[in-house]
Order: C-alpha cells, then structure tokens, then sequence
C-alpha cells in the first residue's frame, strides 16, 4: 500500500490527523502504522517528534483539557453571583467543545485503559467537581433551586454539554451555528435550574 505524498507536516498538524485516527478507529484500535498511512509519513518520521502514540494521546487530551480548565480562570468564572459564574462556565464549556470538538471528543471516549487515560479521566472529574461546587455555591445564594441533587444536576448538565460531539458538525449540510448550540444549552439548563 502505498501513503498519500505530504510534502511537509508539523507537531500540530500530526497530532490533528493523530486524533481524527483515534476517534475513527479508537485509540485502542489505532497502531503507528495507521498513523503513518494517515499522516503519509513513515513510522520513523512520527517516532522522530514523539515517543508513541500515548504521547499524541497525552497531547490531544491535554489539549483539550486547557481549554476546559482555563475556562475556570476567565474573569467570567471567577466574578459575580455564583449562578452567573456557572452559567458563564456552562456557555464558555459548549463553545469550547465544539471549537475543540476532535480534541474534547477524544477525551469524552478515554476508559482508562492508559496512564495518559487514566490522567484524563481523573482531570475530567477535577473540573466536574469544581463545577459541581459552584452549582452548590449557586444553590446556597438562592438563585438555583434546591430540589434537584447538585451532583446529579451537574451530570445533567454536562450530559447534555458532552452529547454535542455526537451530532455537532461545523460544516456541511444542516450545520448549526455554535452561538446557537451555546444560547439553546445556556436556556434550557438555566431555565429548569433557577429558581
């Protein structure tokens, strides 16, 4: 089998094709080979920049896991009423997704299976968690309602947050504009949360 002639590539764009691979395939089910067919590389010119495939792993799930937790530092989401803060949190997450969709949803469909996997399963969590605080925050100001588990309400809202990698596609017949999926997610979840 012959690769596809590519005349020149970067760290980032290998890891872009890395990811596409991965999702496609799943991480598991994805060799080097695969990759370097992908890339239309040789093998020996991946290994040139990275050690293995759980190093482009590493990469995409890091990448993807900035995005989220440097939401949690914006002014947004550490001024104001603690239901504004979640609600800035919960808009700036869907506008993430979708501009890291091939990035986020690799790291939606880690199992642990890795160190790499393992690592991002345990930041996941960490950011769910704070999130999960805040929601509590918004509950104890009174501006969310009480009746509804902050845990579980947080698992909800993330349920519906995390199912856009499913469906979202920027491009093509029937795409949705992101302001749109991020102004639907923000209403639907805040007009069943407040009080």
């Amino acid at each position: 089998m012959t690769m596809p002639k590519r005349d020149t590539y970067t760290p980032d764009s290998l890891l872009a094709v890395s990811v596409r691979v991965f999702n496609e395939r799943g991480y598991d089910g994805t060799s080097m080979e695969h990759l370097s067919q992908a890339a239309g590389i040789s093998k020996s010119s991946i290994y040139h920049h990275v050690r293995g495939k759980e190093e482009l792993l590493n990469r995409a799930v890091g990448r993807a896991l900035e995005g989220l937790f440097g939401i949690l530092e914006e002014r947004g989401a550490v001024d104001g009423r603690a239901v504004e803060r979640l609600e800035y949190v919960t808009r700036r997450t869907t506008e993430v997704l979708m501009a890291e969709l091939p990035y986020v949803t690799l790291l939606l469909r880690v199992r642990g299976n890795t160190t790499t996997e393992r690592w991002a399963m345990e930041r996941r969590r960490e950011f769910d968690q704070r999130v999960s605080a805040l929601l509590k925050a918004a509950v104890a100001e009174g501006d969310l309602r009480a009746d509804v588990e902050p845990r579980l309400a947080t698992r909800l809202l993330f349920g519906m947050i995390n199912s856009i990698v499913e469906w979202y596609r920027p491009d093509g017949a029937g795409a949705v504009d992101g302001r749109q999926v991020a102004d639907a997610v923000v209403r639907l979840a805040f007009d069943g949360l407040r009080r």
